[in-house]
């Protein structure tokens, strides 16, 4: 056991030795190389943190990148709420260059972490399934891009990993999925009925005290953090932007002209996320019921990349181990699977109505694969009455018994 441990520890260090081999390569080759990165919208924000500037600022930024010889007019500025600055604080003390390498190896850390606690929390089987989380195209095209959506998922991961054993670690990594709320909110809806209704209240005390936490630092980077958030937002023409989701599909369908058509499908499934809960809380389980919610939400927000996809890795392992266990194929997620990661060698643009497909694609595969298991599951609360019935019938057999042979022995 202590041998295959340290065989672990060497396999994680030395990916990780290669991983920044390459990154500070990558980096060092000259100035501008992580211009095509989204990182850079984390690393103006740090900077601006760091001298007391504002990181929502557009003409600040701009400079910034420009120095960075960043192409086009437009500055490439974080989106994601002040509870984020943890994230691009640090970015504000390194370089552009030794920044991108920082950025890099915290993405791949987190993405060999979360798909290491996947691994347990499936029951460790012997094959590498497990393996095919390093080559989901979504999460690829995050270290690609240098987005932060795998920060995401080891929020999610965490979650899932301590939930039962340190509830209050568990609430408190919440605090990676706050920074793109709008991913969550059918999980997060459930998520907070499901804490009540058992009395989680470490957990929710855990997520209080993260978020708390961050606000606190956030007020102490930038006082007027969260106005200059809020006019960012208002100024910067999301509602006309092409994002290549589910919702904004079905308001450019009912009408293009009306932005909140793009919360009704997140709304639709914060209803149904509910029902779906109240009918099974008696028997929760946020690794088998926790999953389908884990693909509504995403499929459903109202606002979201192709690289955001990279959260419902936990949903595609599951159902990889389900379909190998049933003996399923599993061909159909490599078809997917392959499709995309073809996409995204090619560097189609994230923009792209190419990838509009990705989701449905994920949220079939899991339906197919889990059917079975729906089934046993119907199975087996139809045969629940009967079943208490004969055990019932069972123990006082058992009990009549005893209680003759004590007789006898007297």
């Amino acid at each position: 056991m202590k041998a295959k441990s340290i065989r672990i520890l060497a396999s994680l260090f030395l990916s990780t030795l290669g991983i920044s081999a390459i990154a500070f390569v990558a980096s060092a080759s000259g100035k501008g190389t992580a211009t095509n990165r989204d990182f850079l919208a984390y690393w103006a924000a740090g900077q601006q943190l760091v001298h007391g500037g504002n990181p929502y600022s557009r003409t600040a930024v701009l400079r910034m990148e420009r120095a960075q010889e960043l192409p086009g007019s437009r500055p490439l500025i974080m989106r994601n709420p002040p509870l984020a600055f943890f994230l691009a604080w640090p970015l504000g003390f390194v370089t552009e260059q030794w920044g991108m390498v920082l950025w890099l190896l915290m993405l791949v850390a987190a993405l060999m972490v979360s798909v290491r606690m996947l691994w347990v929390l499936n029951g460790k089987p012997g094959d590498s399934l497990h393996l095919l989380g390093y080559l989901f195209a979504p999460a690829l095209a995050c270290v690609m891009a240098g987005q932060m959506g795998i920060v995401l998922l080891l929020g999610v991961t965490l979650f899932l990993y301590f939930h039962r054993s340190r509830p209050f670690v568990a609430g408190a990594a919440l605090l990676l999925c706050s920074v793109k709320p709008h991913l969550f909110l059918a999980f997060g809806a459930v998520l907070l009925a499901w804490a009540l209704s058992q009395r989680a209240y470490r957990l929710l005390a855990g997520t209080a005290t993260a978020i708390a936490s961050s606000c606190v630092l956030s007020f102490g980077l930038d006082l007027h953090a969260w106005p200059q958030y809020a006019r960012m937002m208002l100024s910067a023409g999301i509602p006309r932007e092409f994002v290549p989701s589910l919702s904004l599909l079905f308001r450019l369908l009912v009408d293009r002209n009306a932005p909140w058509l793009q919360f009704a499908p997140a709304a639709v499934a914060c209803v149904w996320a509910i029902s779906y809960f109240w009918k099974r809380r008696d028997r929760w389980n946020w690794m088998e019921h926790g999953m389908l919610l884990l693909l509504v939400s995403a499929a459903t927000a109202p606002y979201a990349w192709f690289t955001d996809e990279v959260v419902v890795l936990p949903a595609m392992l599951a159902a990889l181990y389900i379909s190998s266990r049933s003996g399923r194929p599993v061909w159909p997620f490599g078809f997917f699977s392959g499709i995309a990661l073809v996409e995204v060698m090619e560097r189609v643009s994230l923009t792209s109505a190419l990838y509009l497909w990705t989701m449905p694609a994920w949220l079939a595969w899991y339906l197919y694969a889990t059917r079975a298991g729906v089934a046993r599951e119907a199975e087996a609360r139809a045969a629940g009455p009967l079943f208490a019935e004969r055990l019932a019938q069972h123990c006082l057999f058992a009990e009549v018994e005893q209680k003759g042979d004590r007789e006898s022995a007297a």
